[in-house]
């Protein structure tokens, strides 16, 4: 099999990033409904509803914001169309936290509602991120060059760091451990959620360093910045003790 991954099926050429986007919320969504119909869900079927569209809206304006921040070049170059297919999972993920944290305040929920979705959001990017790898250069997830025995040719001849193979791996991990830790160790609600977004964004963070990212301010690219927003904003979760999320 050759990257970027283009299968012919019935003489149409399929786009297996799309597939495997839909393929991650279909199954996301699935694991949700498990988790909530075997979990005890404190937050009443009307107000959860409300959640999760304050989430999707959230995510949608987060991830095309950032999407077009991560590449600036593109706001001079490309057209509205092109502009709006920008998007990134990193703005995704903090849009949405956005969104719901608005949302919780509009319809006066004050109990933490993010653990629920936590393990369905790790699927989910591990499903897009197999779309990712496939795609080779197609999708900017790939890294610089390398001499390392990890090195792949993703489609250029090039290579590279495969850091959706490397992401893949933190998020198996990150699964399984998640997966036990409410077994291991009992947690306050919502901090489920905090860790992930903690652990993910500085996974991202550091990982960042291995992209061929347009460096901006202080030589840290757009996503690094909003990795350390998002560090700050849980800091001052956590030193207030605020059962958000």
């Amino acid at each position: 099999m050759s990257i970027p991954y283009e299968p012919i099926i019935l003489g149409t050429k399929v786009n297996i990033h799309l597939v495997c986007e839909y393929l991650a919320f279909f199954l996301a969504y699935r694991l949700y409904v498990y988790i909530r119909k075997y979990g005890k869900d404190q937050i009443s079927g009307e107000n959860r509803i409300s959640i999760i569209l304050g989430a999707a809206l959230g995510a949608w304006l987060g991830s095309r914001l950032f999407g077009i921040l991560e590449a600036p070049r593109w706001i001079g170059e490309a057209n509205w169309w092109q502009l709006l297919q920008a998007k990134t999972i990193m703005g995704g993920l903090f849009g949405g936290l956005i969104g719901v944290e608005l949302t919780k305040k509009i319809i006066g929920e004050k109990r933490s509602s993010g653990d629920l979705f936590t393990l369905p959001i790790i699927l989910g990017i591990f499903i897009g991120r197999i779309g990712c790898f496939l795609s080779g250069i197609k999708d900017f997830t790939y890294g610089v060059s390398t001499n390392l025995w990890t090195g792949m040719n993703l489609g250029d001849g090039i290579l590279r760091h495969p850091l959706a193979l490397y992401e893949l791996l933190f998020l198996s991990l990150l699964f399984l451990i998640f997966w036990q830790l409410p077994k291991w160790k009992v947690l306050s609600a919502g901090r489920l959620f905090q860790l992930f977004m903690l652990a993910y964004f500085g996974f991202r963070f550091f990982i960042e360093f291995l992209k061929p990212n347009t460096f901006l301010l202080l030589e840290l690219s757009t996503i690094q910045w909003l990795c350390l927003l998002c560090w700050g904003y849980y800091w001052r979760v956590w030193t207030s003790r605020s059962p958000v999320s």
